[in-house]
Order: C-alpha cells, then sequence, then structure tokens
C-alpha cells in the first residue's frame, strides 16, 4: 500500500443532491413507437380536448337525471324509449323530458341528456318503454368532452420518462412523436492486468474474466442510457489517461470499473486528476467505499471498485441517477418496493449507509451475506434494505422497505 487515504469523502445523499454535472444529451425527435423510457425535452400540451366529445362510461340508457327522482324498485320511472346511439356515430335523436336513449359504453350522449343509467337498473316492460329502479344523479355515467384534458393542456410533463400510459394519452391526441433528449451514451472501461474478456476460453492462474462490465451495462439500459465497451485497460496510467482522453470526446458518461481504491496499482485517480477535477473520493457507504466521481472537460466520470458487488450496488445508487440526469431526467423513476419483517439484527456503523442484500419469503426479508468480491451474493438477493447513516442498526422484527430488483 502507497498510504494514500480517501479524500473529500461524502454520503451517499450528498453525492446525488451534489454531484450535479451540467452535461445533458441532445435532443432528437422520435415517434411514439421509439417513445417508451424516452425523457421529453419539454412539456407536451394537447392541441384539442379529450375525449373530445361528452360520452357514455356504461351500457345504459341516456336521460335527464330529473326524471329519474325518487325511482324505486316500487315506484319505478318510466320513460319513452326514442331510439339507440351506435358507436363512432354522431347521435341523430335528442333526449326530451320524460324520454331516454339507449347507448353503449363509449358512444357519444345525445343532446338533452345529463346522465346515464345503468342497464342493471333498467327493464323494458313493454315496446318502446324502459322503466328505471334507481335514481341517478347529473353527471353520472358520462365524461365530459374535456374531462381527460382540456384544449391546452398538459399531456406529458418534461424531463419524466414517459410511461405506458402517456404513451397512449398522446395517441390519444392525434401527437404521433416527441422531442426527446438522446440516449446517454456511457463508456464502460475495465482496468486491471488480471482482467480478461467474458469469451476467455482457458484462464491463466490469476485472472478473471470482466463480469462487471456486462452488468454494468445492464444496469446503463435500465437508467435509459446506451452501453458502450470501451475495452480492458491495464494497470498502468498512461494507457488510461489516454484511454479516457480519447472518451471524452464520444461519451456522455464514462465509468471506470475496478482502479479507484487506495492501492498502489490503482491509477484512476492520478488519470482523472489529469484530465479534469474529482469531486470526491470515497462514499461513506458499504460496499462500495473506494468510489470517485469527477468532471472532465464537462463529462461526469464515475470510477468504481474492484470487487463486483460493491461496484453495482454504488452504480444503482449513484450511477444510474447520474445517467437519468444526463438524459434530462428531472424525476427519477422509482424502484418497485415492498415492505417486509426483518429476520434477524443487522448491525452498522453510525455516519455510513449500509446496504444488505435480502431475500424476500412470505413477509419477510432474509439477509444474504457474503464477500463483496461474490456476484452470487446479487443473484440470489430479491432485493436490497438499507441502513441509513445515523444508524447502529436495524433490529430483527422491523418492518423494513425493501427495494425490490426488476
Amino acid at each position: 500500500m502507497s498510504g494514500r487515504e480517501f479524500f473529500t469523502a461524502r454520503t451517499v445523499a450528498e453525492a446525488r443532491a451534489g454531484f450535479r454535472p451540467a452535461n445533458r444529451t441532445d435532443i432528437e425527435t422520435v415517434p411514439l413507437a421509439e417513445a417508451l423510457r424516452r425523457v421529453p425535452a419539454e412539456a407536451v400540451s394537447s392541441p384539442s380536448a379529450l375525449p373530445g366529445f361528452t360520452r357514455s362510461t356504461v351500457d345504459g340508457f341516456a336521460l335527464r337525471a330529473a326524471d329519474t327522482f325518487g325511482a324505486s324498485d316500487g315506484l319505478p320511472s318510466y320513460l319513452e324509449l326514442l331510439g339507440t346511439v351506435r358507436m363512432g356515430a354522431t347521435p341523430d335523436v335528442a333526449v326530451r323530458p320524460g324520454s331516454c336513449v339507449a347507448v353503449p359504453t363509449g358512444a357519444a350522449l345525445p343532446d338533452g341528456a345529463d346522465a346515464v343509467v345503468m342497464v342493471e337498473y333498467t327493464a323494458e316492460t313493454m315496446p318502446g318503454t324502459i322503466e328505471v329502479t334507481r335514481p341517478v344523479a347529473a353527471g353520472a355515467g358520462l365524461v365530459r368532452a374535456d374531462e381527460d384534458v382540456v384544449a391546452g393542456g398538459p399531456l406529458v410533463p418534461g424531463g419524466r420518462p414517459l410511461r405506458p400510459a402517456e404513451l397512449g394519452l398522446l395517441a390519444a391526441a392525434g401527437v404521433t412523436s416527441v422531442p426527446v433528449h438522446r440516449r446517454p451514451r456511457v463508456a464502460i472501461v475495465s482496468t486491471g492486468d488480471e482482467v480478461v474478456p467474458p469469451d476467455t476460453a482457458g484462464l491463466r492462474p490469476a485472472q478473471v474474466r470482466d463480469a462487471t462490465a456486462p452488468a454494468l451495462a445492464g444496469l446503463v439500459a435500465d437508467a435509459g442510457g446506451v452501453p458502450v465497451y470501451a475495452g480492458i485497460v491495464p494497470d498502468e496510467r498512461g494507457a488510461l489517461e489516454k484511454t479516457l482522453a480519447g472518451l471524452l470526446d464520444e461519451a456522455d458518461v464514462v465509468v471506470v470499473s475496478a482502479g479507484s481504491s487506495v492501492g498502489a496499482r490503482d491509477e484512476t485517480t492520478g488519470a482523472v486528476s489529469a484530465l479534469g477535477t474529482v469531486w470526491c473520493h470515497g462514499l461513506a457507504i458499504k460496499p462500495g467505499k473506494p468510489t470517485l466521481l469527477a468532471e472532465c472537460r464537462g463529462v461526469p466520470v464515475v470510477g468504481l471498485p474492484g470487487n463486483p458487488l460493491s461496484a453495482l450496488v454504488v452504480f444503482r445508487l449513484v450511477g444510474m441517477p447520474l445517467v437519468w440526469s444526463v438524459a434530462g431526467c428531472t424525476s427519477v423513476p422509482p424502484e418497485p418496493s415492498t415492505r417486509a419483517r426483518l429476520s434477524r439484527n443487522l448491525a452498522s456503523a453510525a455516519g455510513r449507509l449500509d446496504v444488505v442484500q435480502v431475500r424476500v419469503r412470505d413477509g419477510v426479508a432474509e439477509p444474504v451475506f457474503g464477500p463483496s468480491a461474490l456476484l452470487s451474493v446479487l443473484t440470489r438477493a430479491d432485493g436490497y434494505v438499507v441502513v441509513p447513516e445515523p444508524a447502529t442498526g436495524l433490529d430483527g422484527g422491523a418492518d423494513v422497505e425493501v427495494i425490490l430488483y426488476r
């Protein structure tokens, strides 16, 4: 060991709030078929009101609510049936006092009607006469012409990734393309004399296949980015510096896998410092303390620990929000979670965020322990539990939030 120490250590919360490079991807227009999970560059407004006409939300009879007041099984209201509204057609009949018109779900409401009674509460006692056995209030069984969205009203906000429902709303308004931020190109650089490509058939003693880069690529894709494999660089500062310098012109984010600890052969800090400014080297988190955050020529650079589990844990907490941010996202999509009862005590140290992998069975969260060099710890887990910085642990039996893996 060289005796070097971590400097500018930060909490995870400080890193997420304070490390905010201004780099954002440029804007492109994409069709709706390609817009899922893309980040709109600005809010999109509706060119017209939606649904655009007053329509029925139930199968039944359009009528005047006042004609049903006091109706019951013992004293029904009797209304003249004037006709039927066909789907997709403009009604050719109007409701007048003491009458009704049959309407299917989704059909346009005829003039003169202010409510729709469900067919379940009616009966045709004789041809052309409908018996209503339950009163309805004005506005029941229908949606107004602008109840979904008013003309000029917002369809989707800017800065939030598009979800399936929002694609549907855009389509309903006739918006078939959206200006969005380009997906960030995230260059993944693996380092280490011992690291070889995953397709290496036979390993020599002390060699390891690069398992972290493919896993990081998956997390990058989950965060809306485009992973770009930048190869494996030996433990030599000059080689790493040259590789990073070349990537800064084409990548929106650079991730260095391994090489960020304080060992004598870990050269990421020196290489990055020569190209830009180190924001912090060291996070108060376990696993993942030897994490480096920097900005080089406007491009954010994340240096991750060498152990795969540590690298993936810290990239999920810090790297993925950063990728979303570069993609123009101002509201990072929340990860799915559940509540569970912790099966045993968890010890921690105050001032440090502990991330503990867990399996969830029948509402019980069972910690999954193992060295941070083992990826199988993650593959056996359903999610993780966070022990916050101020706490010295969590008690067995405590109700905890489990952040679930997708």
